[in-house]
C-alpha cells in the first residue's frame, strides 16, 4: 500500500483532493457542527474545538497517508477548491484486506448525491487500486441517511457484529467481487 503520489480522483462534479493546512476552518466546522456530528461520538481528546485543534487533525492525516496507515480526501466541487466534505479509507486490518471507510458532509450539500458520487469512487479505488478483499462502514443505527447511502451502493449490514467502541453504532460491508 502505498499512498504516493497522492491519488487524486475527479468525477464529473466533484475533485477528491488532499486535505491541505488551509482547509483549517472547513476541517473545524467537518468536526465540530452538531448537525454534520449528530450520530458521532469522540473522545473528549479527540474533539475539535478550535482551529488549533483542526490544524492538528490534518497533520495527523497528512501524517497517516505519509506512512500509508490511512488516506483522507477532501472532497470539493469542480471549480471551486473550497472542501465541503472528506472520505477516508482507515482503519485498516493487519494484513491490509480490510478498510473502513468514513465520510462527512457539509449540511448545505445533503440529499445531492455528493456523499454516493465519492463512495463509489472510493470503493473503486480500494477495490482497484488496494485490493481490498472488503470495506466496512460503522454507522449509528439511527443515521437513516447513513444507512440509505450504504445500502444503496451495496453495502450490506453484519448482523450480530459489535462495534467495541460504541453499541449503537451498527455494522456493514461491501464485498470485492473480484477476490472471490
Amino acid at each position: 500500500m502505498n499512498f504516493t503520489p497522492f491519488p487524486g480522483i475527479k468525477t464529473d462534479r466533484l475533485l477528491l483532493r488532499k486535505t491541505e493546512e488551509s482547509d483549517v476552518e472547513e476541517m473545524l466546522f467537518l468536526r465540530s457542527d452538531k448537525i454534520v456530528n449528530k450520530y458521532i461520538e469522540r473522545a473528549e481528546e479527540d474533539k475539535t474545538k478550535t482551529n488549533a485543534d483542526a490544524l492538528k487533525f490534518i497533520r495527523m492525516i497528512t501524517g497517516d497517508i505519509e506512512n500509508n496507515k490511512s488516506i483522507t480526501w477532501a472532497i470539493s466541487m469542480k471549480g471551486d477548491p473550497k472542501m465541503i466534505g472528506s472520505i477516508c479509507l482507515w482503519n485498516f486490518s493487519e494484513d491490509k484486506k480490510v478498510a473502513e471507510v468514513g465520510y462527512s458532509l457539509y449540511p448545505d450539500f445533503f440529499r445531492k448525491g455528493i456523499m454516493s458520487e465519492s463512495l463509489i469512487q472510493i470503493i473503486n479505488y480500494g477495490f482497484g487500486e488496494l485490493k481490498l478483499e472488503k470495506i466496512e462502514a460503522y454507522t449509528h443505527k439511527e443515521n437513516e441517511s447513513s444507512k440509505r447511502l450504504l445500502e444503496k451502493n451495496d453495502f450490506h449490514l453484519i448482523f450480530g457484529k459489535v462495534d467495541k467502541h460504541n453499541a449503537a453504532n451498527l455494522v456493514y460491508v461491501i464485498e470485492n467481487e473480484c477476490v472471490r
